[in-house]
């Protein structure tokens, strides 16, 4: 405790800094699992993708970003046997920020889409190891978050799927695709302004000192869903079809139509990322810093609106400096995508990411967004999947976990070194 004491100043500087160079990262990296599906399908243009994904990002990081970062801060890692060695787990904490802030910098120059939720989680196993041996480790949880992992791509393919499908049977297979899309897509609009604002208003705002009832929040949900669906109606109204091509090219205008549905889920789908993957650099800061500022281990960290300010202005910041590096990945290698299918991937996505996210679970972005684009693939047959790239992507999952607890637990006795 002498330590921290010492150097409180030079500690707090550190986990700041940790904390904001992983959400950069986070934001340089993981964009692609929120806007690839967007861009791919040729909906809007990468600046505009970035335009867009930086605002609803920070906004999802600000006002739901809370649940996720109490999980990370305390669920991994046990927080009664540091209460003796405080400054382990301090150490700890910006040990695992910065190894993941370095792996996905690395990834986010090889043009890798890593998963930022891995790499975390490893590292905070890695450091809990490092520092006090396998005990330290809540395996419990961990198994929980595991399981997270293998399930949510699961549900993201299978939401994707049934989303595909229902569009297929609504309005592809009818005599006119074009009049039941102007009819059914702002049914699909309400889904997506319902189920985002649902868990932000539930689950989220209470972190930004906004409380709200049951019944006022479904009402105030079930608003912001009617006027997502108002608004996408008056957009569609404004796509002029010509009639000839209509006749001869339904499916195409279908397509056209649903282009200005994907800036309502590419916005879900980025608000969505930041309510989730914020979590990984604010909860191990606010470990940090609650450390840092009692000099002891509390059974909680509060995570402040200054410190989601922070990590929603990290993500922004690597969203809009190396964003584009693997914005496509996902958008083009997996499987072809038009508006449509993009829609149905990227909602799924949305949807599965922000339940999590309001359940505290922290889920891969990763993963369900892999796993929403396969079950768009494979609602047209398993031809239409690159299986040579969903498998290389399998492997990187795998390798990020134990390179993020390596990284963590070398960095951690590097700062134990130093500071001994």
């Amino acid at each position: 405790m002498e330590i921290i004491a010492q150097h409180q100043t030079l500690f707090l500087a550190l986990a700041l800094a940790c904390g904001l160079y992983m959400t950069w990262g986070i934001g340089a990296n993981d964009v692609a699992n929120a806007m690839g599906t967007t861009v791919g399908s040729g909906a809007i243009t990468v600046r505009q993708a970035v335009v867009l994904a930086a605002t609803m990002e920070f906004l999802g990081a600000y006002l739901a970003g809370g649940a996720v970062a109490d999980t990370i801060a305390k669920g991994i890692i046990d927080g009664e046997l540091f209460r003796p060695v405080p400054h382990l787990l301090m150490f700890g904490m910006i040990a695992a920020l910065l190894a993941t802030g370095i792996w996905l910098m690395v990834a986010t120059l090889r043009g890798w889409p890593v998963s930022s939720t891995h790499t975390i989680v490893g590292a905070v196993c890695g450091v809990g190891v490092a520092a006090l041996g396998v005990d330290a480790v809540q395996w419990e949880m961990m198994a929980e978050i595991v399981a997270s992992w293998l399930i949510s791509p699961v549900l993201g393919g299978l939401v994707s799927l049934l989303l595909t499908l229902s569009i297929r049977r609504f309005i592809f297979n009818t005599r006119d695709p074009v009049g039941e899309a102007r009819k059914w897509a702002p049914v699909y609009a309400f889904l997506v302004g319902w189920i985002v604002s649902l868990i932000v208003v539930v689950k989220g705002l209470k972190h930004v000192d906004i409380t709200l009832g049951n019944l006022e929040g479904q009402v105030l949900a079930v608003a912001i869903g009617v006027v997502v669906a108002i608004a996408a109606r008056l957009i569609m109204n404004g796509v002029q079809l010509d009639a000839r091509a209509d006749r001869a090219f339904q499916y195409a205008s279908v397509e056209r139509l649903f282009i200005p549905q994907m800036v309502f889920t590419g916005a879900a789908m980025a608000f969505a990322h930041g309510s989730n993957d914020v979590a990984n650099g604010i909860g191990p800061m606010a470990a940090a810093i609650q450390i840092i500022e009692t000099q002891a281990v509390s059974a909680t960290s509060p995570v402040t609106p200054l410190m989601l300010f922070i990590g929603g202005l990290g993500i922004v910041a690597g969203l809009a400096t190396y964003g584009y590096k693997v914005m496509a990945t996902l958008g083009h290698k997996i499987t072809e995508l038009t508006p449509t299918r993009a829609y149905c991937a990227t909602i799924a996505a949305a949807f599965v990411t922000v339940a999590a996210s309001g359940l505290g679970l922290p889920v891969s972005t990763t993963h369900i967004a892999v796993g929403a684009v396969m079950g768009v693939g494979i609602a047209r047959g398993i031809g239409a999947l690159d299986l040579r790239v969903v498998s290389g992507i399998v492997v990187s999952w795998l390798v990020t976990v134990p390179v993020g607890a390596i990284l963590a637990a070398i960095t951690f006795h590097i700062l134990r070194a130093s500071f001994s």
